[in-house]
């Protein structure tokens, strides 16, 4: 059984039908309350969006710990986060399916962007999806098996934001999904802030708002 995922939603700030949809995926030990507020930021550039960041599938082992997880992390190796990311894959494309026909809205009019272990979760589903989503968005993230880009389809346009201080995913992470997309012809922007460590600024809710802009307007 795949298991249904849900979270925190916004309605159209237009208070009209959506138009696009804007898919936020948490990192590790999180929940989607810790992001939804990207898509507030964003209500204003993007008014006919609804936005929703579901909570991933898994209890963190440890309850005390609280949080969640898209799935286990104790080795933290490149072999770990693909095949966990690829196990997880399922679940991610279910609910994106399921938010987009209660929408009534293409394919196309989707976007995702995770941070952390969601931006892994995002490279791995949204450059498989049948049909390319409109943008992908990887915040303080790394792409699952970048040595082998196994199964990549789409080609929908990419915006990676890391911090150069990231003592978490280390900036190289950034630069060899860079390598590895752009190898295989992957529409790419990477921008490596200086003075950000794991986490989103002012500058990466400013880039990123302006990269959903422009990928639904069709520039």
């Amino acid at each position: 059984m795949i298991p249904s995922l849900d979270g925190p939603r916004l309605a159209p700030a237009s208070g009209d039908p959506a138009r696009q949809l804007v898919v936020i995926l948490h990192g590790y030990g999180a929940d989607g309350a810790d992001l939804i507020d990207l898509g507030r930021s964003w209500q204003g550039q993007l008014p006919d969006a609804a936005f929703v960041a579901p909570d991933a599938p898994e209890h963190l082992p440890f309850e005390a710990l609280g949080g969640r997880q898209w799935f286990a992390l104790n080795e933290r190796s490149p072999d770990e986060y693909r095949i966990g990311a690829g196990a997880a894959q399922a679940v991610l494309d279910r609910f994106l399916d399921e938010e987009l026909a209660r929408l009534s809205l293409d394919g196309k009019a989707l976007a995702i962007v995770g941070f952390s272990q969601g931006a892994m979760m995002t490279f791995q589903c949204g450059l498989r999806r049948r049909t390319p989503p409109a943008a992908l968005i990887g915040y303080s993230g790394l792409l699952p098996g970048a040595g082998r880009l196994d199964g990549v389809t789409t080609a929908s346009p990419v915006l990676i934001v890391h911090g150069r201080e990231d003592d978490v995913v280390p900036g190289y992470h950034a630069e060899a999904a860079h390598a590895a997309l752009t190898a295989a012809n992957v529409p790419l922007q990477l921008h490596l802030l200086s003075g950000l460590g794991h986490s989103i600024d002012e500058r990466g809710m400013v880039l990123g708002g302006r990269f959903l802009e422009k990928a639904f307007s069709g520039a």
